[in-house]
């Protein structure tokens, strides 16, 4: 499943993040990209080591960790640390699908990538092409957001980033490992909790939000692992 989660940023924030930006020797992208990846990767890339990486890497999980809407699509049991790129006019990502696993830098932990992420930061009238392109079985689905909000789609997924014609486009991208590995089952949550939260508004005193909050847990507590 493919989930918008906007205003994940402020403003402020993403603003910070450009003035890092501003600042920060850039690299070339292929330096994390799987083999099959780095033939059709063409961008730059915060060195993941850097401190503006790490900086402003923890200032974005600071962020998700205060979104109910993100913990509820992705149910997080490890989140990779957010990494940054840019792709100026005539680059652009190939069709690939991410890597299974990835070790987590600087730990003897490894993750599992049930889901993606793409944290958009540059305005999107301020460049052309560079959407993001998702292929599932319905087709393909083209993303160009807002600075400051976010797409979660399957890790699974073939997609690709078409080139930039104009401007410079800023993101940030990273991998979750769900405590529900299958996506149809993570599905399910989600829908059953985003029903529970709209019931919570329109009847917040009916006992039957007691047994569907019981149904969930019990799901969860069936589907999860520790």
């Amino acid at each position: 499943m493919m989930v918008h989660i906007p205003h994940v940023l402020t403003a402020e924030q993403v603003a910070h993040c450009r003035a890092v930006f501003d600042q920060a020797a850039w690299v070339d992208g292929r330096g994390t990209a799987g083999h099959q990846s780095a033939q059709v990767k063409k961008n730059l890339q915060l060195p993941e080591d850097s401190p503006q990486a790490r900086e402003l890497g923890e200032l974005v999980l600071r962020a998700l960790e205060r979104s109910p809407l993100f913990i509820s699509a992705v149910l997080p049991q490890r989140v990779f640390p957010p990494l940054f790129n840019r792709y100026d006019t005539q680059m652009n990502f190939g069709s690939h699908v991410d890597n299974a696993i990835r070790p987590i830098p600087g730990t003897p932990l490894r993750l599992r990538t049930d889901v993606s992420a793409t944290l958009f930061l540059s305005d999107p009238d301020s460049y052309d092409g560079g959407e993001l392109v998702v292929e599932d079985t319905y087709g393909s689905h083209s993303v160009k957001l807002p600075a400051g909000e976010l797409i979660l789609y399957p890790a699974s997924s073939l997609h690709h980033v078409t080139p930039v014609t104009r401007g410079v486009r800023l993101a940030s991208f990273f991998w979750i490992q769900s405590m529900v590995r299958d996506v149809s089952q993570r599905a399910l949550l989600f829908d059953l909790d985003m029903a529970l939260m709209q019931l919570n508004k329109e009847v917040p005193q009916s006992p039957s939000l007691v047994m569907l909050t019981g149904v969930y847990h019990n799901l969860l507590r069936q589907w999860a692992e520790p």
